[in-house]
């Protein structure tokens, strides 16, 4: 998209939310991985603006911490300016709050910070037809099923647009129209300047309504209305009901995308993938799987059912089996994981490694070739290639205070239920008994066997078979 230089857009994230019945600012209700808030960010972006402003209100200062935060990491190089609606008395004072920065640009686009459905093709088409229409004003319009709490388009007998009516001031005939405001809009900037300053309060709140700027301008330029195809588009949240909602439109969009691009989604309607997450070609994906954050998987890979993976690197031609969880960790290629394994922050697994049912990692590498196979706890551990670990086996890597890591040399076979007592050292190529404990370093290609003398006592009287 060409980059637009004479155009600001302003994101409205000033409401409280009431009706989410939450402490977190509305804005700020995540849908698949983002705020709402990044969603309208990432889609004003991606018409290379000069500037977005956003409006923020209700816990102003919480709001702005957390986009300005994250701001690089949501992709957004657009210089960001804020505004505060010190009284939260509607759409038309939320833009009047922002006029300082208005005042600079020739073309004002304005969206919701509560509508994360927008696809930047969607606004930029409307972009270009309030530029070819040279209109003063443009309105994007959504037909709903029912619309009972929108504004209804009224249009001329021509088919121009008219007004917009607040559905609390609709009639009889207004109320039937499907026809209604999704709450996006572009504005000539002078135009709307001039018009901010006619509103006056209106309906039983008294609040200022921006849809009342489009009568305004309609008076000297043009004012057009924008339809959208997908009235989904446009959907905004204001309950928990319509954050699942969103969230769910969302998912399918994102798993449709995945499966055009060669990713096999066994059942997309159960299956959670965040945006941003990146899976290659031939992978397939189990229902139930959630997939989060800043995640990699690449191609042929086989991810099995009820499976969480958070902040992961995966490679090619891995398999992570039932009930796996995967958390900030790093996968080689030809892995194999689980079923009912935990990959914590920190895990490292270089090629051919294994780490099977019910055990754990966490801040360890496991060297190529390895394997943890089964009830396995390994922490802080430096592990090389080609090594066994027998089941039970755990590295007692905490005294209470501090951390401490175990290293294991490549080759070695470890012997099921030893205790590693960090911090300690095990050379290549040893073999270690079966129920050792080890506390002191075992040389290269030793046999080390760390156990008390089995003793049998038998009771008198008593005659064993």
């Amino acid at each position: 998209m060409v980059a637009q230089n004479n155009l600001c857009v302003l994101i409205l994230a000033a409401g409280k939310g009431t009706r989410m019945k939450s402490s977190l600012p509305k804005p700020l209700h995540p849908v698949c991985g983002l705020p709402m808030v990044a969603h309208s960010l990432r889609a004003a972006q991606a018409l290379r603006p000069a500037a977005i402003g956003i409006v923020v209100g209700h816990e102003a200062p919480k709001v702005i911490e957390e986009i300005t935060t994250h701001l690089e990491k949501w992709g957004i190089t657009a210089p960001v300016v804020f505004a505060e609606q010190k009284e939260l008395n509607g759409s038309g004072g939320a833009v009047r709050a922002a006029l300082p920065l208005l005042q600079k640009f020739e073309t004002i686009m304005v969206l919701n910070g509560d509508a994360p459905l927008i696809r930047p093709e969607s606004l930029q088409e409307m972009y270009q037809d309030f530029t070819a229409k040279h209109a003063g004003a443009s309105v994007l319009s959504i037909e709903v099923p029912n619309p009972t709490g929108y504004g209804r388009i009224v249009r001329e007998n021509d088919g121009s647009f008219a007004r917009i009516v607040e559905d609390a001031d609709t009639d009889e005939k207004t109320r039937a129209i499907k026809e209604v405001n999704g709450g996006m809009y572009v504005f000539n900037g002078p135009a709307l300047v001039a018009a901010l300053g006619k509103l006056t309060p209106q309906g039983p709140k008294h609040e200022f309504y921006l849809t009342d700027t489009l009568s305004f301008i309609k008076e000297n330029q043009p004012a057009i209305v924008y339809p959208l195809a997908d009235f989904e588009e446009a959907l905004g949240v204001n309950s928990r009901l319509e954050l699942a909602q969103a969230e769910a439109i969302m998912r399918l969009r994102i798993n449709a995308k995945f499966m055009a691009d060669g990713v096999r989604i066994v059942r997309p309607e159960a299956t959670y993938i965040d945006e941003g997450v990146q899976i290659g070609a031939d992978t397939t994906i189990f229902p139930d799987t959630y997939i989060e954050g800043n995640t990699t998987i690449g191609s042929n890979c086989l991810i099995e059912g009820n499976v969480m993976i958070r902040n992961c690197q995966i490679a090619d031609h891995v398999t992570i089996r039932m009930g796996s969880y995967c958390d900030d960790s790093m996968v080689a290629q030809t892995c194999e994981i689980g079923p009912y394994a935990r990959l914590r922050p920190g895990a490292e697994l270089k090629a051919k490694a294994k780490v099977g049912n019910f055990s754990e990692v966490k801040k360890s590498v496991i060297g190529e070739g390895s394997k943890v196979n089964h009830l396995t706890y390994i922490g802080d551990t430096d592990m090389g290639a080609g090594v066994n670990i027998g089941a039970g086996t755990i590295t007692c890597n905490y005294d209470g205070a501090k951390k401490h890591r175990t290293i294991i040399g490549d080759h070695c076979f470890i012997g099921s239920n030893t205790n590693f007592v960090a911090p300690v050292e095990v050379k290549p190529y040893c073999r270690i008994g079966a129920g050792s404990t080890i506390t002191k370093e075992v040389p290269q290609d030793s046999l080390a066997i760390a156990r008390a003398r089995q003793v049998v006592l038998e009771k008198k009287g008593v005659k064993h078979d």
